[in-house]
């Protein structure tokens, strides 16, 4: 039993949650009184985890009616949620839903009429949770408090409760509370006596008075949900009157110091703290000596601050060592006879995150930051996980793509994010809750001007201490007063701690420019030029030129991928994609069921191509700062976003590995100035090699290596440049290369690898080369740019005809196709183009025999592909597949073709709706020539018949499927911008 005792002394006591009302409470109470026993000076707890009664309180009446006073009548188990219960009303058409819609088509489309049916409800614009409720719900429950708890102070923890609660024990209320960013606690120390209680609790996730934006992902349906619950640590503590209020830590580096600030509370005394501290995650085992200091309590409160000097060995914390301190401090009363001793324990890293110019700064180390947004996606519970190794996992599988920054959007993870991102060696940009647009705004007098003020309090307060929370933002792009408010709100930071960098908020390109921001998170400097013929000379110089403080691109990417719906099976938990299910039905209603994988990797390769071409830009910018994706994983909201090269659940899709997205993403990247990647065999390729390197020192005599292959991996052309010492920074030139390519004879497909022996560090790039001269085609097929009467006569008598069918395409016409994929998605950005996801080919086609291609779309496409028109083939045959097929956004699945062949009559026709003349560039004119070629050949013997009317008719009738949108509001981005004074 004395083991048993010292156990619970040093771990507190839980006591598993149980329905009071089905055990013997005697019993239980007896337990409780032995398990207490023995005086522990620590605080001492009562889980509240399991069965709770519960009701909803859709008409609002249970204050009235004193629901406190009664028996709740249902049951619940918490921790959790609503829905994770099933608790709460059934999916419908009305269905109030927290969030912004901009297409509204869903409600009003014939054609998605099956989706609209009772029980066969599939909404497009996200996921679909199990039951959706918005109002008041109350949970109830017995405890018994021992009689060991007399004179203690007894707090109540409410871990993550969703979101406004109020509190009664018994009849008496003990307050409310409204915060989504820590957990909420109730002293009832005035309250809650020994014996026999009912706590009640009202939650209340309605949008109040208090309103932080419908779309913000502290409550959004587009994300977590808006949920009604409480998902963490629900539990009584008891501990002494005295507590420590608040402890934060200061490192002080160049000192080698950390100050600590104690903030105790309780009955009026004094006495003596001490302080001591150890490393405790580090290879190097370090023990500070302690310190102590007298304390007084006055007037309920007492406050010192007190220097804990951290020794010559020191250790610091960062992304590529993140070495924790845990501290001790011990509060000892003067008392002789009533002496007390409270412990408190927190952990802390000594680091300095600072901005030094342009350039962020690790402890005096250059920093790049390599991030993602996290937009709260937990599609199995619908609420962010509560526990570390979640956390961790989330951390680990980011970092393998390189990455050491996270910035959470308009939301602030829960405490165990924090403490995984301590030990992992992560840079977080937690944020206030808030999204102020879309029906609020700050700045304007609203109760939200104050909320955010208080939120950011409350994460200082809980989670100041954490090495990972280095930046902070108000939230996310907002309305109103913002630059008046917004840089007071930096004042108000900046003034009353220093341990982090502070920006007002996150914002697009056109957001006004808070003066005072540390560092900007902006949008304006992102994008790729591929209107343009694709290089990687250019950089983003020119957009940061004018801001003096580090940059980091703001929602960089956001480049759709088609949806894995393989993935569907994934959804176990309290949300099902039913937007998923709607897609995958609609590709198989247009006769594309059996290409949605190919749609999928075919798309995932350009989109993975964009990503590292944007890296890799801002990466050779000088100045730049730093980047967050939107997203490295999937946001299941917002009309379905797929910009991940993960999925919401954080696992791969199978088009790029982890090591694959390192290669571009990571802490040293080699990057190589290409002018253009088409060349004819008369020309020379030429590049200039420089490396981006933030990594833990500089590198001492690198000997950089090169190498040019072909498809064959021979190696054409290699060498190696001289020993240099690679210093911390981006923009260091390594030195330049050039290959004639005289000696590639053929079509070819050739790569560029570069690396850093010795280390993993490697990159590489795709070039195309192609005969300056190609030897004339002598065949007999006719070449036209309509169907005219010759045409039509050829086929008839069984001949071949070449139609170059671009700037005639009239079916398709509303189709806007360019080299990038779409942005984000077509519905929520209402059909802003581009509206096509790349092109799916078939490699080893004949057609393409004299044109080296993958499946998917690649830099030498982009001549051919480029703002050109794709034909909409909705009324050909079932089956039918084109040669260059456009991948199309998945709300609309249309059947688009580039390029295709078809038996017409007795004869054999092939069409293109992009222009393929020789002025377009040597690829288009290389596909032309591989095509005639195949058209010349016994090989060219097209599958389907097509009636000629159904071919004519691309080129008369426009789409019967049009995209119409029903809503007259529009994302902000889409909005009229005022006039610039």
């Amino acid at each position: 039993m004395e083991g048993e005792v010292g156990r619970l002394k040093k771990d507190a006591v839980n006591i598993a949650a149980t329905d009071m009302n089905k055990i013997n409470r005697l019993f239980f109470t007896g337990l409780l009184m032995m398990l207490l026993h023995g005086g522990m000076a620590g605080a001492q707890t009562i889980s509240l985890a399991g069965k709770w009664r519960f009701q909803t309180d859709a008409a609002d009446e249970g204050i009235t009616r004193k629901w406190y006073s009664v028996p709740l009548s249902d049951e619940i188990t918490l921790p959790g949620s609503m829905a994770e219960n099933l608790k709460g009303d059934d999916i419908t058409l009305q269905t109030k839903w927290t969030g912004s819609i901009y297409d509204s088509s869903y409600y009003f489309n014939p054609r998605l009429a099956k989706y609209r049916q009772p029980g066969n409800i599939k909404i497009p614009f996200w996921l679909t949770p199990a039951k959706h409720y918005v109002g008041a719900a109350w949970y109830q429950r017995e405890v018994i408090i021992p009689a060991g708890w007399k004179g203690k102070r007894i707090v109540l923890e409410l871990e993550y409760a969703h979101s406004e609660t109020t509190v009664w024990v018994d009849q008496k209320e003990a307050g409310s509370q409204y915060t989504f960013v820590t957990a909420q606690k109730y002293d009832l120390s005035s309250i809650l006596k020994p014996g026999r209680h009912v706590i009640t609790i009202r939650i209340d996730n309605r949008i109040k008075a208090i309103n932080v934006g419908q779309d913000s992902h502290s409550l959004t349906d587009h994300t977590q949900g808006n949920w009604n619950g409480i998902v963490g640590k629900i539990q009584l503590t008891a501990g002494p009157a005295i507590v420590f209020d608040d402890i934060q830590v200061y490192p002080d580096l160049k000192n080698k110091t950390a100050r600590v600030s104690v903030l105790l509370k309780g009955p009026d005394c004094s006495g003596r703290i001490r302080l001591n501290a150890h490393s405790f995650n580090s290879g190097v085992s370090q023990q500070v000596p302690a310190v102590s200091a007298d304390f007084e309590i006055r007037n309920g409160s007492g406050k010192l601050e007190i220097n804990l000097p951290m020794g010559d060995k020191m250790q610091t914390w960062d992304e590529f060592d993140p070495v924790l301190y845990q501290l001790t401090a011990v509060l000892t009363t003067g008392k002789a006879k009533r002496a007390e001793n409270v412990q408190k324990e927190l952990s802390f890293g000594m680091r300095e995150f600072k901005a030094a110019g342009r350039q962020f700064e690790i402890n005096g180390r250059p920093v790049f930051l390599r991030g993602t947004v996290n937009n709260c996606e937990f599609p199995l519970t619908g609420y962010p996980a509560m526990d570390e190794a979640a956390w961790a996992r989330i951390f680990k599988i980011a970092k393998a793509h390189g990455l050491n920054h996270m910035r959470f959007h308009s939301w602030c993870p829960p405490e165990a994010a924090f403490i995984a991102a301590d030990k992992a060696g992560f840079y977080l940009q937690p944020e206030g809750p808030s999204w102020a647009n879309h029906g609020t705004s700050i700045g304007d007098n609203k109760p939200i001007d104050q909320f955010i003020y208080d939120e950011t309090n409350r994460m200082e307060k809980a989670y100041g201490n954490y090495a990972s929370y280095c930046m902070l933002a108000y939230g996310n792009e907002p309305r109103g007063k913002q630059v008046e408010y917004l840089s007071k709100f930096n004042d108000y930071w900046k003034n009353k701690d220093s341990r982090r960098l502070y920006t007002g908020a996150s914002v697009g390109g056109s957001w006004p420019v808070i003066p005072n921001n540390e560092y900007m998170v902006r949008g304006g400097a992102r994008g790729l030029s591929w209107n343009d013929r694709p290089e990687t000379i250019g950089d983003y110089s020119a957009l940061i030129a004018k801001f003096t403080v580090p940059f980091v691109a703001h929602e960089m990417g956001q480049y759709c991928v088609f949806p894995d719906f393989k993935e569907i099976k994934k959804y176990t938990g309290v949300y099902r994609a039913k937007n998923f299910e709607l897609f995958e039905e609609d590709l198989k209603d247009h006769d594309m069921a059996d290409e949605a994988e190919r749609f999928l990797m075919a798309s995932g390769k350009l989109q993975a191509l964009a990503y590292k071409n944007e890296i890799e830009k801002a990466l050779r910018t000088p100045g730049y700062s730093g980047y967050q994706l939107l997203s490295l994983n999937d946001y299941p909201g917002q009309g379905t976003a797929l910009v991940g090269v993960l999925n919401a659940f954080w696992d791969e899709k199978g088009y790029i590995s982890p090591a694959e997205f390192r290669r571009f993403s990571n802490s040293t990247v080699l990057l190589a100035r290409i002018p253009k990647f088409v060349y004819q065999n008369d020309e020379s390729f030429a590049a200039a090699l420089e490396v981006a390197h933030y990594g833990k020192s500089a590198l001492q005599q690198a000997v950089v290596s090169w190498k040019i292959t072909n498809a064959s991996s021979r190696v054409l052309a290699s060498g190696d440049f001289d020993p240099k010492d690679i210093p911390l920074g981006n923009c260091f030139s390594l030195g330049k290369i050039s290959f004639a390519l005289l000696s590639v004879k053929s079509a070819a497909q050739l790569h560029l690898e570069v690396n850093i022996k010795g280390t993993e560090f490697a990159n590489g790039w795709d070039f195309w080369v192609y005969p300056a001269k190609l030897p004339a085609v002598k065949t007999d097929i006719y070449y036209c740019t309509a169907l005219d009467k010759k045409a039509e006569e050829i086929l008839g008598k069984g001949g071949k005809v070449f139609l170059d069918a671009s700037g005639k395409v009239v079916k398709g016409k509303e189709v806007v196709q360019t080299f990038q994929p779409v942005f984000w998605n077509t519905s929520w950005f209402k059909m802003r183009p581009p509206h096509t996801l790349g092109i799916l080919v078939e490699p080893k086609a004949a057609a393409f025999a004299n044109f080296p291609t993958s499946f998917h779309s690649d830099m030498q496409w982009w001549e051919i592909v480029n703002n050109s028109q794709v034909m909409n083939l909705e009324d050909f045959p079932a089956g039918f597949r084109p040669l260059v097929q456009s991948v199309d956004t998945w709300f609309l699945n249309r059947k688009l073709a580039i390029v295709y062949e078809a038996k017409v009559g007795e004869g054999k026709l092939m069409v293109s709706s992009a222009s393929l003349a020789a002025e377009k560039g040597p690829a288009a004119r290389q596909l032309f020539y591989s095509l005639q070629k195949y058209m010349k050949s016994d090989a060219f013997d097209p599958q389907f018949q097509v009636d000629l009317s159904v071919v004519k008719d691309v080129f008369l009738t426009g789409s019967k499927i049009v995209f119409k949108t029903y809503t007259r509001d529009s994302p902000d981005e889409l909005k009229p911008k005022p006039a610039k004074p």
